[in-house]
């Protein structure tokens, strides 16, 4: 299921940052703990009464002239029209209305998406109500007054924002439908259409040597040898002229929507490209969420090779996707065809290995034997005791493990358990998430 996307507007300075601070709980880190996942956070979860919904930044603006800034603040708009189900319009209260507010109000207002404004650094209601009423004419609305940095009037905000979520009317039908849904993710132009149109055997899906031609992110059907499967495209720009940084912050508001509806996840990387910095945002996005994970390495057929081509490749991808071990790799081309029916066989395994179930006493069986071969750590004199191991969920899996004490649980022998784990029982494609829990003896 799908997560709404609310996408924040505003000119700089207004307060997006201390908006994102205060909704999400705690300060968002500038530098993320995992290597490879993007350190300039543009999207955050972020849970409000039962609704769970991703806020995303449209961009940061820098503007040398008055100019850039309004042909800069269109292009923000425009972003959070194709993107976004709700639009959060962010203006200074102290500032007042200015004519960047008036111009990004007016497409906005035409373009028919629901929009919630919101005047920010209104920390006296009633010495500072004059500055509230002049944004009515806007015509977007109630301007609702808040302090992002004292976190005020952020519940009256959130209600109304969450009020125009639309009903997920395919929620419960998606929960029922036991087809394997596939993201097919990837830096705009390296071919995540046309697999998907040599796959379907047309050209149902727009695609051009133009990079970000993909109008709409697309659901397409596709049976092959009697399976069914949806693969979910992620969608490129509406116009070909957005800077560079517009386009990768698109890209990756796109590709956070595409992967919550997944269960399995295909990168696809240009092989006369490389594996980038870019190719690590979008693989950070289905490794947080915990999805099966395909390295597909396009245009395989436009590189020269010997021998040890393939296996200097795939250490390239290893060493820039390190955060992601676990993922498979497969080299095809779309053009030509080549491996193209073996992703079918690929996907089918990662999406089993991502609902594996194991039965708990086979499980203790490889946790004592994995503590037998290497003894886990002791801290000051206090060893880790695991008393016992239990899986709780699938998709991905998740394991509790019962200890002493939670604080001699080190990253390092989790991950050695992990890796035991992954020995006896396959699990290729998919991460595994661990719980450590204390209980008493």
């Amino acid at each position: 299921m799908r997560k709404n996307i609310v996408a924040v507007v505003g000119r700089p300075n207004v307060g997006k940052s201390s908006l994102f601070n205060a909704l999400a709980g705690k300060r968002i880190s500038i530098v993320e703990d995992t290597p490879g996942v993007t350190r300039d956070r543009i999207y955050q979860d972020v849970e409000w009464l039962s609704h769970t919904f991703t806020l995303v930044d449209t961009g940061g603006i820098e503007p040398e002239s008055s100019d850039v800034l309004l042909k800069q603040m269109r292009e923000q708009a425009q972003i959070a029209i194709d993107t976004a189900d709700v639009i959060l319009f962010m203006v200074d209260g102290r500032t007042g209305l200015v004519d960047a507010d008036r111009q990004v109000a007016d497409i906005l207002r035409r373009s028919g998406s629901p929009v919630v404004l919101a005047v920010n650094k209104i920390d006296a209601f009633q010495r500072d109500e004059a500055n509230i009423y002049e944004f009515y004419e806007l015509g977007i609305g109630d301007p609702h007054p808040i302090s992002a940095a004292n976190r005020q009037g952020l519940g009256d905000l959130m209600d109304e924002v969450v009020a125009h979520f639309p009903e997920d009317t395919g929620a419960e039908e998606e929960e029922d439908d036991d087809r394997i849904r596939v993201a097919i993710i990837g830096k705009p132009n390296v071919g995540k259409s046309s697999i998907i149109n040599r796959l379907l055997g047309d050209d149902r899906l727009l695609v051009s040597d133009i990079a970000g031609t993909t109008r709409d992110a697309i659901d397409t059907e596709i049976t092959y040898e009697g399976k069914d499967y949806v693969f979910i495209d992620t969608a490129g720009l509406r116009r070909k002229n957005k800077v560079k940084e517009q386009l990768e912050r698109f890209m990756i508001i796109r590709s956070v929507g595409a992967v919550e509806r997944a269960q399995v996840v295909v990168l696809v990387i240009d092989a006369a490209e490389g594996v980038t910095e870019q190719d690590a945002k979008i693989a950070g996005i289905a490794h947080e969420n915990g999805k099966a994970v395909i390295i597909a390495v396009n245009k395989w057929d436009l590189i020269e090779k010997d021998n040890k081509t393939v296996n200097e490749y795939t250490a390239k991808i290893r060493s820039v996707l390190s955060f992601i071990p676990y993922a498979e790799i497969i080299f095809l081309s779309a053009k030509s065809g080549q491996r193209l029916t073996k992703l079918y066989s690929l996907i089918d395994m990662v999406s089993e290995n991502h609902a594996l179930r194991v039965q708990t006493g086979v499980l203790n069986e490889v946790l004592t034997r994995a503590m037998v071969m290497q003894q886990p750590p002791a801290d000051k004199g206090k060893p880790l005791k695991i008393f016992y191991m239990t899986q709780v969920a699938v998709r991905p899996p998740t394991f509790v493990l019962f200890v002493n004490d939670r604080q001699l649980a080190h990253f390092s022998y989790t991950r050695y358990i992990e890796n035991q784990i992954r020995e006896a029982f396959g699990f290729r494609g998919t991460p595994l998430k661990f719980i450590v829990r204390e209980k008493e003896q």
